[in-house]
């Protein structure tokens, strides 16, 4: 069913897919020209009558195949036509208006180059070791940074760890600082779709190009430390070593005036920890990558306040014990650090949901904040936007931001991949939630946001994840479960997926599907084979971030 799959989810085939849509008709154009010389065997009188016919025709498609509804305008214009012209008969084309759509056709191949050349480096980076298998030590990054004129040192930054709500506590923090007219460079991970949004300039990935350039800045100094470290017995940079090298300098290049940065695992040994941010921010800590972080909560605890900085100002928020807020309070105590801590200094008033999000009332330790619309679900995203307004405030000197920029800057925020809507009747869910506290969080959150009467879930997760936990903090709120297989050496089996399963739910509730595109037809036709007309259905698609992505590029609309 191939086929089917590509025209339910509104894809192209395999041999288009990775080519934009908006690019396809020029190439095609191009290759029919070509084709139809070769099979027809005309005999052009020479190669400049050639090239001129090939061209001729290749503009008549870029007008047929424009991505407006009609014709494009602009090309219609430079034809002397307009929408209710027939161009196909008896114009010629002139040999300026020919030249001017060459840039079309180069623009194609100039953008397939790229394509291909950013898959090619990052191919060539996650081939690398992987952060949590190697040495703990922020040697390799500091050296490679030196060599480079420590550009992390060029601008301002707020640093931010924590166990769930880390980028979407950065990205409100982003749009914060963007709307106060500041040029901000964000680096998150893991990414969804593309790698490029990893490294984020004012709100958008940094372009195919910049992302090229910079890789091919920092390359040979990667190799020079990479070659000192193996001949001392050590370990080249991890790919994720690679990737904050190629942020931070990236951002010094562009330039912004301030970062955001996310801890990719821990604190004291991440490689983002080569900052010294001016902003810290500590969101909810739970139980995840034990096998590298400890057993514990105050283990993991421990290792995230390596990022906590002598001077600085540390946003807390609440955190499941006492004993794991003392061991942040003892840190920054040691640092001299300022700390507002979530409860005490800063509080989310009030939360109402809302059409496409959430009306919220906020108190910093600066002002109260009333009646902020954010366009994101669940009660925990108020939280994490209380602690980006407090950050942005502390960012700024500890004062109070103007509240028309506050509500602009939520209001422009976004967050993929957690609990976003990415289609209608019946609704469909992504969240990348993929250990219990943020299963935990989804479960709450669908409830309060959602009038859901009947919910279907499909689910994925990697082999390393605490899968039976995972699944029980959301099975009260689930009604089937459809399971499925992803890619890649990390995921887990399907059949250790379906055992566990059927431990939780029992093994009448519980769908096996081969595949994402499968799972979310079966989940679908499953939330919706009711004859009630009073029950409202959901789709909720989860377990991991790599799952999540898979799901938007499926059923999110080409662009």
């Amino acid at each position: 069913m191939g086929n089917d799959h590509a025209a339910f989810f509104g894809h192209d085939t395999e041999e288009t897919r990775g080519i934009p849509a908006d690019l396809l008709p020029y190439l095609e154009a191009a290759d029919e020209v070509e084709a139809d010389n070769i099979t027809t065997g005309v005999a052009l009188v020479n190669e400049e009558e050639a090239a001129e016919e090939e061209r001729a025709a290749v503009l008549r498609a870029l007008v047929e195949n424009s991505l407006l509804l009609g014709p494009d305008p602009s090309i219609l214009a430079e034809l002397g036509l307009d929408e209710d012209d027939d161009y196909w008969e008896g114009e010629e084309d002139s040999a300026a208006q020919t030249a001017s759509h060459e840039d079309a056709l180069d623009a194609a191949e100039q953008d397939l180059r790229e394509r291909d050349s950013v898959e090619a480096i990052y191919q060539s980076i996650i081939a690398r070791a992987p952060e949590h298998d190697i040495q703990p030590s922020l040697d390799r990054v500091r050296a490679v940074l030196d060599i480079l004129g420590d550009p992390q040192h060029t601008y301002p930054s707020v640093h931010i760890t924590g166990t769930n709500g880390k980028t979407s506590t950065a990205r409100m923090t982003d749009s914060l600082l963007s709307a106060m007219g500041m040029r901000v460079g964000r680096f998150t991970s893991p990414h969804l779709s593309d790698v490029r949004e990893r490294i984020s300039l004012e709100g958008e990935p940094i372009s195919r190009a910049g992302f090229i350039r910079a890789w091919e800045d920092i390359a040979p100094y990667i190799q020079m430390v990479d070659e000192r470290s193996t001949s001392e017995g050590g370990p080249v940079l991890s790919f994720f070593e690679v990737f904050t090298v190629m942020a931070l300098a990236a951002f010094a290049d562009y330039p912004v005036d301030a970062a955001v940065v996310e801890v990719g695992l821990g604190g004291r040994w991440d490689a983002t920890n080569v900052l010294d941010g001016d902003v810290a921010i500590i969101t909810p800590i739970g139980l995840d990558h034990t096998a590298w972080l400890g057993p514990t909560l105050e283990d993991i605890a421990r290792e995230k306040t390596g990022i906590i900085k002598p001077r600085q100002t540390v946003v807390i928020a609440k955190q499941p014990s006492a004993e794991v807020l003392d061991i942040l309070l003892e840190r920054a105590r040691e640092c001299d650090a300022t700390v507002r801590v979530e409860g005490r200094d800063w509080e989310v008033l009030s939360a109402q949901i809302a059409v496409g999000g959430q009306m919220i009332t906020v108190r910093t330790p600066s002002a109260i904040y009333e009646d902020l619309f954010i366009p994101l679900h669940g009660e925990h995203q108020a939280h994490n936007a209380a602690a980006a307004l407090v950050a942005a405030e502390a960012f700024i000197g500890g004062r109070a931001i103007d509240g028309q920029i506050v509500e602009c800057g939520f209001a422009s925020s976004s967050s993929p991949g957690r609990l976003e809507v990415v289609r209608t009747s019946p609704t469909i869910i992504v969240d990348a939630a993929h250990n219990p506290a943020g299963a935990r969080v989804l479960a709450d959150a669908i409830g309060a946001s959602f009038d859901f009467t009947r919910i279907v879930a499909v689910f994925s997760a990697m082999k390393d994840k605490d899968v039976e936990s995972v699944l029980s903090e959301v099975e009260p709120h689930i009604d089937h479960l459809v399971v499925t297989a992803m890619d890649g050496q990390r995921a887990m089996s399907i059949g250790e997926l379906e055992r566990l399963a059927n431990d939780v739910f029992g093994e009448e509730r519980v769908t096996v599907a081969e595949n994402l595109a499968d799972a979310i037809e079966v989940a679908v036709h499953d939330a919706e084979a009711t004859s009630d007309p009073t029950t409202s259905t959901g789709v909720v698609v989860f377990g991991s971030v790599v799952l999540a992505g898979q799901t938007r590029d499926l059923l999110r609309p080409a662009r």
